[in-house]
């Protein structure tokens, strides 16, 4: 099989085939195979859809056996025995053992429809017609979560510039320590004179995935928190990519001790990749009029079979939280070894295994994606000027196999700088 058939049929929006040009056609665990028989060590984890690894046994079997048993696959927003064991699962396991009290709203397949659903509820909340987001912010490509993003490559295919958009720095854009920083926001928010009136909505990840890894301080996300209730708006936090274990806690506002009044949640949320969105709302907004949102496939009962296998797997117990912890400690730290022979071109960056290499010199994080790939893993790139080389390993990888990946990354890294400084000191 040759990729002849993409080049020439499908649409040139396509992206990441271009970054990884193989055929692939099987994938378990941490591995993904092509067509000539090449295995891959998976880095990239779907961008972040496969927390849990590829094709889980238990989900498998939890999905084969429901559509064996001619289980419904698409309920739209009828009551299923499926969604109720999805929610039951949910409370039971996420919810209330961290004593948050939120409903769940089913949006549509993608993280995108969550936001857009976000948006839209914090408006009709609040009757402001402004969404307050941050530099550095990525929250989809449908037109309201793309108003939201930072990215101006990116908001360039929207052609008109969508109103109702306040655009904040994030924590560390500009200088000064953290008060000063929620000092400035405070200033531009409510001090008389500014010009700018209270947002409907604050919007932003904890960890900024595509903007470069960016963390934010608990003291930082606790200022806006107040900052929002303090001007009556509502807080949205954008956990599509960070959710599900990714940080070292299920949720990464738990970092902060935080509570979100809407949290979106896509991406791992199946379990296995299956396309799965939902929004937690605070019950004292939950306005909504029945069917004022909706979207045809906001009841993919098969996503949420595999979902609750996933929960029960993976949530019963703290364990698999403290894992991802130490293992991101882990892999941290080695990174961090590895790499002191670059200090100052190199800097390790991210939270739990949501870390990234981000290189003085974006073209080396490029160069390193692209002959990482050659060597069999999968790796992207993410920030402003594609300048951070991000580790977004399946969470279950084992710690040696991550360890030593780790190590692989790293000497990579390292090779492409003493290659850069060989060549110039020629």
């Amino acid at each position: 099989m040759v990729a002849t058939i993409f080049n020439e049929t499908e649409s040139e929006v396509r992206s990441y085939c271009r970054a990884f040009p193989a055929v692939f056609s099987q994938a378990k665990g941490e591995f993904l195979r092509d067509v000539d028989g090449k295995r891959y060590l998976d880095f990239f984890a779907g961008a972040g859809s496969l927390n849990y690894g590829h094709n889980d046994e238990d989900m498998v079997e939890a999905a084969v056996a429901y559509m064996r048993g001619e289980g419904i696959l698409n309920g739209l927003d009828l009551n299923t025995e499926a969604k109720a064991e999805f929610i039951e699962a949910f409370r039971d396991l996420i919810l209330r053992p961290r004593g948050l009290d939120y409903k769940l709203q089913f949006t549509g397949p993608t993280g995108a429809n969550a936001v857009e659903a976000a948006l839209k509820l914090a408006r009709k909340v609040t009757q402001r017609p402004d969404i307050a987001c941050f530099s550095g912010g990525y929250h989809g490509m449908s037109l309201g979560a793309l108003s939201v993003t930072a990215n101006a490559v990116k908001r360039a295919s929207l052609v008109v510039q969508v109103p109702g958009v306040v655009r904040l720095p994030f924590e560390g854009a500009i200088q000064g320590d953290v008060d000063s920083q929620l000092g400035v926001l405070r200033d531009m928010l409510c001090r008389p004179g500014f010009g700018i009136d209270a947002p409907a909505a604050f919007v932003l990840e904890c960890v900024q995935g595509e903007g470069g890894l960016n963390c934010a301080s608990a003291k930082w996300l606790q200022g806006v928190a107040a900052l929002a209730r303090q001007l009556g708006a509502l807080l949205i936090v954008d956990e599509i990519q960070t959710g599900c274990g990714r940080t070292g806690r299920f949720f990464s506002f738990e970092h902060a001790g935080i509570e979100p009044d809407i949290v979106c949640l896509s991406k791992s949320l199946s379990g296995a990749g299956l396309p799965f969105s939902l929004n937690l709302i605070k019950p004292e907004i939950d306005i909504w009029k029945p069917g004022e949102h909706n979207g045809t496939f906001r009841g993919n009962n098969l996503a949420m079979v595999m979902a609750t296998a996933a929960l029960k797997k993976y949530w019963s117990t703290p364990d698999f939280a403290r894992e991802v912890a130490s293992k991101g400690d882990a892999l941290a730290e080695a990174l961090r070894r590895a790499t002191a022979p670059a200090a100052g071109e190199i800097d390790v960056i991210g939270k739990g295994l949501m870390l990234g290499l981000r290189f003085s010199q974006p073209e080396h994080a490029r160069a390193a994606a692209r002959r990482l790939f050659d060597d069999g893993l999968l790796i992207e790139v993410c920030g402003p000027r594609n300048e951070v080389l991000k580790l977004m390993p399946v969470l279950t990888m084992e710690r040696r196999t991550l360890l030593s990946a780790g190590q692989r990354i790293a000497d990579c890294a390292l090779a492409l700088l003493g290659q850069t400084v060989e060549t110039s000191v020629a």
